[in-house]
């Protein structure tokens, strides 16, 4: 059965890339809206999830309030896919007229000097098309992407983000971040992480609206080791002028290197730092923040207790 589900994924995602971009956009977005609506209706796990996360984002929200935001979340999580399929057919122009961006002279000036800049990005909004504005308007991307199952997904969506001109490194197999760690000293190095997940088991526990949560601490860890600079970075949909929606890309504060902590409380503390950044774009943009999998300690203690059993 497994197998079977496999060649089904691959199927689907190959089938979006063919498809999908041919379709007029009204009708492509239209279809999307119906999947997740459908798998809205549905409420598995991974919706469950959703609105577990969510419902630390709206505590006061009633059972038909979550409800509501999880299907916004749920709509605005397959237009994420909707762009991705489409997104190698855009133009130049379309991929850079449907961006604003806020807060990005400061990571501009630093790598003209030929500084590298690190970025702890969360699951918000469309990453893909905001790393392909970033090539073309910024600078080219250098970035870690997890490995899929099953591979033909993960080498169509290596594949995919390479053609939009970013250089991608895959979370298993090699030293990732030794590999990081020579580009980011190399200097001139763009590079955006998403980080408000941590895949590695060795993740940072932060406060994230009021309660812990894991987080990566790969981006301050660079940032601590190279001195490069580290900027939060959040994504939001906004509806387009041209109709359809665009993305917004908010550079926050940046990140400070505290004095008189070892580097693990460095890490820590900036980590911190990037998570409460990131918390008050969640908190205004809810239904863009595309996490249907647990991150939360509470939510994280009861799996590994399964596994184990």
């Amino acid at each position: 059965m497994r197998r079977v589900q496999g060649w089904l994924t691959v199927r689907a995602y190959f089938a979006g890339w063919a498809v999908v971009r041919r379709l007029p956009e009204r009708a492509a977005y239209r279809l999307f809206d119906r999947i997740a609506d459908a798998a809205w209706r549905r409420r598995g796990p991974s919706v469950r999830q959703l609105e577990a996360n969510l419902a630390r984002v709206r505590p006061e929200a009633d059972e038909a309030g979550l409800r509501t935001l999880s299907r916004a979340a749920m709509r605005s999580y397959l237009r994420y896919y909707c762009d991705a399929f489409r997104l190698p057919g855009w133009s130049t122009e379309r991929r850079v007229g449907s961006v604003r961006t806020v807060g990005d002279q400061p990571v501009r000036d630093l790598l003209a000097a030929g500084e590298s800049v690190v970025m702890f990005l969360g699951h918000l909004g469309n990453w893909d098309h905001a790393g392909a504005w970033s090539t073309t308007e910024l600078h080219q991307v250098t970035t870690v992407a997890e490995r899929l199952r099953p591979e033909e997904v993960f080498a169509a969506f290596l594949q995919f983000r390479e053609r939009l001109g970013m250089r991608i490194v895959p979370l298993t197999g090699a030293d990732v971040f030794r590999t990081l760690l020579v580009a980011v000293r190399a200097g001139g190095t763009f590079m955006p992480l998403l980080a408000d997940r941590d895949l590695t088991q060795n993740g940072v526990e932060v406060d994230l609206f009021g309660e812990r949560a894991r987080m990566a601490a790969g981006p301050a860890a660079l940032a601590v080791a190279t001195g490069a600079a580290l900027y939060p970075v959040s994504i939001h949909y906004e509806p387009s002028s041209r109709g359809g929606h665009g993305i917004v890309i908010t550079w926050h504060d940046r990140v400070p290197v505290p004095a008189g902590l070892r580097r693990g409380g460095q890490v820590a503390a900036m980590t911190q730092t990037c998570a409460d950044a990131l918390a008050g774009a969640i908190a205004e943009h809810p239904e863009d923040w595309h996490m249907l999998q647990p991150l939360f300690v509470a939510d994280l203690e009861p799996a590994r207790v399964r596994s184990w059993s």
